[in-house]
């Protein structure tokens, strides 16, 4: 029987059989992949796919002995939907579609994707970037995120939609782009250096925002 995470499966309420997640970038699909995906549940018989919330498609009621070809047939990374690393960053359509949208939370959201999914931390994290102040990549129940103003990027911290959930706290407002991938780059290395094994807003409740932020940015 594998474990949870092996191969990238998650073991079901059966204890017999597995969901996989391939791994989509922010959410951002492509006929092509739509297809593919069709044709292997088709082909193992895929009782159910499920759209999850950090938008990549669950396979579910996968066999152990199929999870090998479907991985080859998928022809797609993890999603790394368990484990201690950063498990997804969620963005809304911002500036290339959305109306509302004051910056390119796509591009944003996939250049950090690039950097950041599957990298191990301490505790798991959850990211997310809106375009805007309306958040609608949920950015206040994520770990790290960022949401565009006309004046640049708001960073928040410390959101957690678990257990016990937690809104987000800011940490800076009215970051240019390059600063704002500097200031989430530390923060990430501030959550890898602690070994804390607590999400980071467990961390923020336990020291104080202004902490934190010392911690984090200096002065």
């Amino acid at each position: 029987m594998l474990k949870d995470g092996e191969k990238g499966v998650i073991l079901q309420r059966d204890k017999e059989s597995y969901a996989i997640a391939p791994h989509l970038a922010c959410g951002i699909v492509t006929p092509e992949i739509l297809e593919r995906y069709a044709a292997v549940a088709r082909k193992y018989e895929i009782p159910c796919m499920k759209l999850t919330s950090a938008c990549r498609f669950a396979f579910l009621g996968i066999k152990e002995e199929q999870v090998d070809p479907i991985w080859e047939e998928l022809e797609s990374g993890l999603g790394h939907a368990v484990g201690l690393c950063v498990r997804s960053v969620k963005v809304c359509p911002g500036t290339q579609f959305c109306r509302l949208a004051k910056q390119d939370s796509m591009a944003m959201g996939m250049k950090l994707d690039e950097t950041y999914h599957g990298m191990k931390v301490p505790s798991k994290m959850k990211m997310a970037v809106s375009g805007c102040r309306i958040q609608c990549a949920e950015n206040c129940i994520k770990d790290i995120s960022l949401y565009g103003t006309d004046n640049g990027w708001t960073v928040l911290v410390g959101g957690n939609g678990g257990i016990n959930p937690r809104l987000a706290d800011v940490l800076v407002e009215d970051a240019s782009t390059q600063e704002a991938e500097e200031i989430i780059e530390k923060i990430v290395l501030y959550c890898k250096d602690s070994g804390n094994r607590s999400r980071l807003g467990r961390v923020i409740d336990k020291v104080g925002l202004d902490t934190l932020r010392q911690e984090i940015l200096g002065g």
